[in-house]
């Protein structure tokens, strides 16, 4: 049967809606010349900005080649230098984020995250308030250090192994039948056979009930039937929230933060000065304010989806034990900690320690032991990543303990085959187009200029201010990619801050974390992709929950912004070597001092 609604449609639409992509990249440089050919660096520079920027938002081409076009656009439009670009590409930021990646593909390839997280859920237990937080947890803490995708793709699996033995139990018991335990490598399924249209579903439940009687529930089934279904739309979407606001408790945990780190230092270089921004001090705000939002999650999810009625307290202890029952057995088949994994945990705590001890606020380090400046964060992060490739997987059999057989092929706990399967390679170049686009925007004016545009909002008290770009960030991420938003609005709102004659960390810190803050549609993040394509959640469940949360989550951001962030970082004052090179009319606001960064 033809489709009348496309037929409708004139074939010439048809055909540019298909060919779409080259016609964005064909006329987006041509329509924007005048830009460029109005002589001025500012004019040029937006250029640049603006048709990479179609290009991410539109991804005619994919977000890694994008990155690419100012290599070559700055050069022609006269704004920076082929060398000044390249080398903005792989900076010390970028180095820090490999060597996190490095270990984090270390944890991926032992098993290390599935084994950290069926541990907690054998802990929590079993009531289906708990069974969420069990899920929570073990997603916040893993999106710390390895790639949120990857936490979401483990995690969804382990659910619906739940989710399915939850529904069988309690099935049973109602009609006085035994329940057989599934195994979770019997349920564990993709999106393209799982998800199902919604229309799809709906011409199911009506042939069902066409059918005759023998489908139709009873009260007590349409109870359990009803808060199944709520069930599986909270233990999907916990996961794939605890998953996006993992992220922003470390500076390695997910993309805008590193963007944010190198372009608060591109701003702070310009004037001499380090932005103090490193994996610790990141923490230090990061951690506490990521908990609180997990727990906000934990109780929005609870009263909404939940509904704290006839779903915790009341579980039956057979189905209780059905559930612990289907979660020891996979932990179990995990097997005792291997030397690898054993050696991969050494090295991770390796890392962690060192980041936190290279810099303690002033009152040491092991960074003194060099010369000032020259090791940063990036030092040990490649060094623990290297240690990876030369560690051995097993106790190497050599010298006394050399088998008769002979000796063995000593295996190292990461080569480089797997290495190159499990790095984003594409981000790299997506964060150094971000840093050249950051330096050639502040070399030509262009930041400058915009922040001028912005000064209308010097009327307005700081935190409102920064309430309003964190609200502008979180809703912006929700059509688009994270990284592209925070990397395009970096270097504008720190030189709105300057403007302002405010702390640019006390605007940029929150603004990047508020991109992660993404709840409100599958397209948002790839967690909530995964999760929606298992079936069980719709469009609207994802906004309606989502909605809240944003809003919610960027209030909590701003609460630790200005409590435990200004106390640490001092937001509150200007920093005075932004003072000594200021030449802006504008004046102090009246509740912020003029002094060093805290």
């Amino acid at each position: 049967m033809t489709d009348k609604p496309s037929s409708m449609i004139p074939p010439i639409l048809r055909d540019g809606w298909e060919l779409r992509d080259i016609i964005i990249v064909v006329l987006t440089p041509i329509v924007l010349l005048p830009l460029p050919l109005g002589g001025s660096s500012e004019s040029a520079c937006a250029y640049v900005v603006i048709v990479t920027a179609v290009f991410w938002i539109t991804e005619a081409l994919p977000i890694a080649v994008t990155s690419l076009l100012p290599i070559f656009l700055l050069p022609v439009t006269g704004v920076m230098g082929a060398k000044d670009v390249s080398s903005a590409y792989m900076n010390d930021t970028s180095m820090l984020f490999i060597g996190g990646l490095l270990v984090a593909a270390a944890i991926e390839t032992w098993n290390i995250h599935k084994r950290i997280a069926l541990r907690v859920l054998l802990f929590t237990g079993s009531e289906p308030r708990w069974l969420m937080m069990g899920l929570m947890l073990p997603t916040w803490f893993l999106s710390m250090w390895i790639s949120n995708t990857a936490t979401t793709a483990m995690m969804v699996p382990i659910a619906n192994a739940v989710l399915v033995q939850l529904k069988q139990a309690k099935s049973a018991h109602i009609e006085g039948k035994e329940n057989l335990a599934l195994e979770l490598d019997d349920i564990e399924i993709t999106g393209s056979t799982e998800k199902k249209d919604i229309n799809d579903r709906d011409d199911d439940r009506h042939t069902s009930e066409n059918a005759g009687s023998t489908n139709i529930l009873s009260p007590e089934e349409e109870d359990e039937d009803l808060e199944h279904k709520r069930m599986c739309k909270a233990l999907c979407l916990c996961i794939a929230y605890s998953a996006n606001v993992g992220g922003t408790a470390s500076l390695t945990g997910t993309f805008p933060n590193i963007v944010m780190k190198g372009q608060a230092d591109i701003i702070y270089q310009n004037h001499g000065s380090e932005s103090g921004i490193t994996f610790n001090t990141w923490m230090l705000f990061g951690l506490p304010t990521s908990f609180l939002v997990l727990i906000v999650l934990w109780c929005w999810l609870t009263l909404f989806l939940l509904r704290c009625r006839g779903c915790g307290s009341k579980t039956d202890p057979e189905v209780k034990e059905q559930i612990k029952s289907v979660i020891r057995q996979e932990y179990n088949k995990l097997g005792s900690l291997t030397f690898a994994q054993i050696a991969v945990l050494g090295h991770f705590l390796l890392l962690a320690l060192l980041w936190i001890t290279r810099d303690l606020g002033g009152v040491g380090g092991w960074g003194d032991m060099f010369t000032a400046k020259f090791a940063t964060d990036s030092t040990p992060s490649i060094f623990v990543g290297m240690l990876l490739f030369i560690f051995p997987s097993a106790l190497p059999a050599v010298f006394c303990c050399r088998p008769k057989s002979g000796s063995q092929k000593i295996k190292p706990l990461l080569d480089w085959n797997t290495t190159q399967s499990k790095l984003p390679w594409g981000v790299f170049l997506l964060l150094g187009g971000g840093f050249a686009l950051a330096k050639a925007s502040s070399k030509s004016g262009l930041s400058a200029w915009l922040a001028e545009e912005l000064n209308a909002l010097q009327y307005l008290e700081p935190w409102v201010i920064n309430l309003i770009l964190c609200y502008i960030a979180t809703f912006a991420t929700e059509v688009t990619s994270n990284t592209a938003i925070c990397t395009l609005i970096m270097p504008i709102i720190g030189q709105l801050a300057l403007n302002l004659h405010v702390n640019p960390l006390y605007f940029m810190l929150p603004t990047a974390i508020a991109t992660s803050f993404a709840f409100m549609l599958p397209v948002a993040t790839p967690p909530n992709a995964i999760v929606f394509s298992y079936g069980h959640l719709r469009v609207v469940d994802m906004c309606i929950s989502g909605f809240t949360m944003n809003i919610l989550s960027v209030l909590v951001l701003i609460l630790a912004t200005e409590t435990w962030g200004n106390a640490y970082f001092g937001f509150q004052s200007f920093p005075s070597i932004f003072l000594a090179n200021s030449t802006l009319p504008i004046p102090v606001p009246r509740n912020l001092t003029n002094s060093s960064l805290a």
